[in-house]
Parts: C-alpha cells; sequence; structure tokens
C-alpha cells in the first residue's frame, strides 16, 4: 500500500471519532512495504500534530467541507498539505503521489479537487497562513478547546507548552540499576557512538542526542535499559520504597513504572499490576520478562476492591491514573483530534472515585503517590484538594522542589522541548484509618 494512502487510512478512521492512532495505525502498517513504514507513521503522526493548523488552511482552500462519508479524501488532502508545508518531500511528488492514491478509494470525482486543491495551497499557501497567523488555534495549532485551556490555567507558559507538544518528542533511557550504574551504561553508549547526557532530575535517566533503534542499544534484549520518559520515573522514588513492603501498581500499563519499582526495590514483599484490560497487561507482561522481573498481574476495574484486593493492606500505591494525556500530545499528536472540552469533567470524577475506591487498601503509615500526564489542573491539583477536603485521615507530603512548579496541592511538571513530558504528582499519607460507616 502507498504510505500516503496507509496514512490516510488510519487518518479516517480518527477524524471519524472511531480510533486513535495507536490502534487505526498499526492495521494499515502491515499493508506497507517495510522501507515505508518510517514515512508512513511520520505521515499520519505529522498530519495529527499539525491538524488544526492543517485543517484551518484545507477550511480557506475548500468552496465547501467534506461530508462525513468522505474522510478517506479529507485525510488524504490534509495528508497532501503536510507534506507541502512540514516536510521536505518536493512539491511536485507530494502532489502526485498524493492525488495517484485516489484510485483505490473508488471516488473519482475526488481526484480533480484533490488535485486543484493541493495545486493552488502549493502557489498561495503560504500567503493563506499568514493570513490565519491571527487566530491562535493556527498560529499554535491545537483546537480551541485546549488553547484557551492553557492559556487560562497557564498564562506565562501556554505558548511554550504548545511548542513543546508540536516539537518532536526526545528519547530518553532507564537504566536497570540492578545490572549496571547509569555512568557506566553512559560510557557504554559512548562507545557504541551514540550521544547522550544524564537527566537533571531523574537518577536512573538518560537523554539520547538523537533517537535510535531500541536494538542499537547496548544490552536492550538482556533488559540493561529501558525507554521511559524522564518524568515518568520520577514516580519510583517519590514512593520512599524499602524492604517488605506490599505494593499496588494500579492503572499499570504499559508496565515502566511497575518494573521501575522492582528495579530500585528487589526486596518488595510483592506488587500487585493491576489494570483494567487484560491485552494491556500483555504488555506489562513482556516488560517483566525482558527485564527478569515478578510482579502480580491483574485484570479489572481499580474501583471494585471487593473483587480483586484480598484485604491485606500495602503500605505503598501507586495510582497513575487515566487522564487527558494533555502533557504526552507530543508522542500522542491524535490527541488534538480525540480529546474534546467535555471529556475533562468525567475524567476528574473517574480519577476521585479511584482514590476513594484504593484509600482504604493503604496501610495507616501508607503512601499513596497520585500521577497523571495531564498538565490540566482539573485532573491534578483540583481532584488531589477536593479528596483532601473529604478524607479524614490523609495528609498531603512535599514533594522535592528539584522539578516542576509547586501547586497548591503537589507539583506539575510542563513539557519541555528538550526535556520531559509533561506530567502532576502528589504525594499523600495515611495518618488514620477511615472511621467505619464513613464513605469517601
Amino acid at each position: 500500500m502507498n504510505p500516503r494512502l496507509a496514512a490516510a487510512r488510519a487518518l479516517s478512521v480518527v477524524l471519524s471519532g472511531k480510533a486513535s492512532l495507536g490502534s487505526s495505525l498499526p492495521e494499515v502498517l502491515g499493508k506497507v512495504d517495510a522501507r515505508d513504514r518510517g514515512l508512513t507513521q511520520d505521515l499520519a503522526f505529522g498530519t495529527a500534530r499539525w491538524h488544526p493548523r492543517l485543517a484551518g488552511l484545507a477550511d480557506k482552500l475548500l468552496q465547501k467541507p467534506f461530508k462525513a462519508a468522505d474522510r478517506d479524501v479529507e485525510a488524504l488532502l490534509l495528508v497532501g498539505l503536510y507534506q507541502l508545508f512540514h516536510t521536505r518531500i518536493p512539491a511536485h511528488a507530494a502532489i502526485g503521489e498524493t492525488v495517484g492514491c485516489v484510485d483505490k478509494l473508488k471516488k473519482p470525482w475526488a481526484k480533480g479537487l484533490l488535485n486543484a486543491v493541493l495545486r493552488r495551497a502549493q502557489r498561495e499557501g503560504e500567503a493563506m497562513l499568514a493570513e490565519l497567523e491571527h487566530d491562535p488555534v493556527i498560529r499554535v495549532a491545537h483546537p480551541r478547546w485546549l488553547q484557551k485551556a492553557l492559556k487560562a490555567h497557564w498564562p506565562e507558559h501556554w505558548e511554550a507548552i504548545c511548542a513543546a507538544n508540536n516539537a518532536h518528542p526526545p528519547m530518553m533511557l532507564r537504566v536497570n540499576r540492578r545490572q549496571v550504574s547509569r555512568d557506566a551504561y553512559l560510557a557504554e553508549l559512548q562507545a557504541a557512538g551514540i550521544d547522550a547526557h544524564p537527566c537533571e532530575f531523574s537518577e536512573d535517566g538518560i537523554r539520547l542526542v538523537a533517537p535510535c533503534d531500541v536494538h542499537q542499544l547496548p544490552g536492550f534484549a538482556e533488559g540493561r535499559v529501558s525507554v521511559q520518559d524522564e518524568a515518568a520515573q520520577l514516580a519510583a522514588s517519590l514512593l520512599d520504597l524499602a524492604p517488605g513492603q506490599r505494593v499496588l501498581d494500579a492503572c499499570c500499563a504499559p508496565g515502566g513504572k511497575t518494573c521501575h519499582l522492582l528495579e530500585r526495590e528487589p526486596q518488595l514483599a510483592g506488587l500487585i499490576a493491576l489494570d483494567l484490560e487484560p491485552k494491556r497487561l500483555v504488555r506489562v507482561r513482556e516488560n517483566l520478562e525482558r527485564l527478569q522481573l515478578n510482579a502480580a498481574l491483574v485484570a479489572d476495574d481499580a474501583r471494585a476492591t471487593e473483587r480483586w484486593w484480598d484485604g491485606k493492606p500495602f503500605q505503598r500505591i501507586l495510582l497513575d491514573a487515566p487522564c487527558s494525556a494533555t502533557g504526552v500530545i507530543r508522542r500522542h499528536p491524535d490527541i488534538k483530534l480525540t480529546r474534546q472540552a467535555d471529556d475533562i469533567a468525567p475524567l476528574a470524577a473517574l480519577q476521585g472515585e479511584m482514590l476513594d475506591a484504593l484509600w482504604p487498601t493503604l496501610d495507616v503509615g501508607g503512601i499513596l503517590l497520585y500521577a497523571t500526564c495531564s498538565v490540566l489542573p482539573t485532573e491534578n491539583r483540583e481532584v488531589i484538594g477536593a479528596f483532601l477536603e473529604r478524607t479524614p485521615g490523609a495528609r498531603e507530603l512535599d514533594l522535592p522542589g528539584g522539578f516542576g512548579l509547586q501547586q497548591p496541592h503537589g507539583r506539575q511538571l510542563l513539557p519541555q522541548e528538550s526535556g520531559h513530558d509533561g506530567f502532576y504528582y502528589a504525594k499523600l499519607i495515611k495518618i488514620a484509618a477511615q472511621p467505619r460507616g464513613v464513605s469517601g
């Protein structure tokens, strides 16, 4: 399959609101020649990354919008515009190859339309975009609801957040301290000709100057190193792990933090890795096996403690709660298409329900670390503030001040162009058991 057609097919499903690129793209990649898969991914992710800008230009170029039944043609046009304005692909190739894909759509009317619109974009697109720049949605390439939310919550930082979201993410590594020190592994990378630097905040973190295939990394197959963003790596140190503790990692998939906890403290009494969907635990199991680590995997709703909890308290809980993922847009740019403003309140409600359900499973004196990859306070400091108000016996602990921005509750990391993702942490300690008959 032509990489442009493959990217458009994956994107059309996203535009229709039926899937994310994470589920639609793998289905088409298998139909593309191996040598073209990188281009297919770049076309799909790049078009999603710049979608608000490209869609604004398309609206100006078209006489009328596409019908819902023609999302495939719309996606192909956007892929064509992405090539013209955000890649080094020669214009004649971008237009010719993209228009040539129409034959496979069995919509002959679209061929002339796409050819005319893309050729006009080649001639007039830069001037049109300049005219559209007054609209911040076009300028920063974020959907209006999100652009407004970021500006409202982070007036001093919102444009930098958008710039970081639009940049290609850096590749970060986490060394397995059971097998090698960070300094020793940095030396191995240097010997292999891979430029890298230690991360600023994670003791186990390394940032590569340029991404590479994981199989180029010394000892990857043997579990000496894993790929994980620096912000996500902070969870293990913030939990204050010690031998003999019983630990719960709630919402654990894909298992990066699960493995890091076990790497940091080999003598835990046990670790339960919990996630809602069994298929998501497959990836967790694969990561554990590569790193030669063990955890009890449980597929269930974290709120349904009566089904999966054995009544023995945990001394540590990591709740990496489901969220809008607005801190990792650069890694999942289709979030710009799949998330809507009215998603946020239900997510915040779910986060509160999870806190309420898991709190009784925590031992007195135990610590619960709340985390999200969101930059929206509605899902972060406001969720924690509301939980503390309704939960006697819960107290917040200070977090080390070296990373992120101090909030009324917790600390917020904003995405950095050459650094960590956007992330949020709050650390809670249970100073007393919940009185009987009192429900959160």
